[in-house]
């Protein structure tokens, strides 16, 4: 891959990924496990889950008629219809009941595990593409390896 330049569905799993990093730098006995469970139920959970996070950003978008501030391209509508599929996806993904989280077994219930199962692959579909354009230093949990 020649571009470093980050594709705009990875935007969302570049956030994701760097508040996991902060949950686990700040409690280095934290498995990866332990800090995406730490992160579901965080405001920036909440905000990706409920549609918030894109809603925020589109409208962040078309206060500048839709042209990136770092690249000063027009974004593509096809681009923007992914963003709004990525959107409606992660709200049902991330669907999150936190009095419901665990069984009294101390499971995940099937809804929260799809969520978590839904984070640790957007942690590792960011960490491939760091992989992919040879920016390993900006893996940390090192998910892929």
């Amino acid at each position: 891959m020649q571009s470093k330049e980050r594709p705009y569905v990875l935007f969302v799993a570049e956030v994701i990924y760097s508040k996991i990093c902060e949950i686990k730098k700040k409690n280095p006995s934290f498995s990866n496990i332990d800090a995406v469970e730490g992160f579901i139920g965080t405001e920036t959970y909440k905000k990706i889950s409920n549609g918030q996070f894109h809603d925020e950003w589109f409208k962040f978008l078309e206060k500048n008629n839709f042209i990136d501030v770092d690249t000063k391209k027009k974004i593509p509508d096809e681009t923007i219809r992914l963003l709004k599929i990525q959107k409606d996806m992660m709200i049902k993904q991330l669907i999150h009941f936190p009095s419901l989280y665990y069984t009294k077994s101390h499971y995940p219930l099937e809804v929260s595990q799809r969520a978590f199962n839904h984070l640790w692959r957007m942690c590792e579909s960011y960490e491939l593409w760091c992989k992919e354009t040879k920016q390993t230093k900006l893996i940390f949990l090192k998910i892929i390896d």
